[in-house]
């Protein structure tokens, strides 16, 4: 098991954007298996009336991909993490296919997400999976393509200077 402070060393995500909390299972290069609780402490919830219902505490879609990609994001960085943008490898998404939302995620509720790598190139990665509450698939994810690119290329500093700000 890794807890959270293993999950800080590989992504660059911090509260309250940091949307896994413990990988339960971790096979380099083929899968990985993760948990989020959703909580209604969350922020996104700060500004609900009292009296909303199931649907409006709905865990929003996109936060949910987002901790679903998070999750493969562990495993595509576990081999050569890189926690600091600025210099090094930086994972980018590149981009989603064939989502399938089977049902609401509501607070209280533990999603499981499961992440298979289906190809591995030199600089970009491509991952297929699932996540379930209490056994039961709530998303289904088709393909999801992720880049590492060096920093340096982003940012447009020349080659060194990432890496030199970074030590500074």
């Amino acid at each position: 098991m890794i807890g959270i402070s293993g999950i800080k060393r590989v992504l660059p995500h911090r509260y309250p954007m940091l949307l896994v909390d413990r990988v339960d299972e971790l096979v380099p290069g083929e899968r990985l298996v993760a948990v989020k609780a959703v909580t209604v402490n969350e922020p996104w919830y700060q500004d609900l009336a009292a009296g909303a219902d199931d649907e409006q505490h709905a865990y929003p879609s996109v936060l949910l991909v987002e901790s679903w990609c998070q999750a493969a994001g562990v495993l595509a960085a576990w081999d050569q993490p890189n926690p600091d943008v600025l210099a090094g490898q930086v994972m980018l998404f590149g981009s989603i296919a064939d989502v399938v939302f089977r049902r609401p995620v509501l607070p209280g509720d533990v999603l499981e997400h499961r992440v298979r790598l289906v190809r591995a190139l030199s600089d970009t990665v491509i991952f297929e999976g699932e996540a379930l509450v209490a056994g039961e698939p709530v998303l289904e994810v088709g393909r999801v393509v992720m880049a590492l690119r060096p920093a340096g290329e982003l940012t447009g500093a020349a080659p060194g200077v990432a890496a030199a700000r970074a030590t500074t």
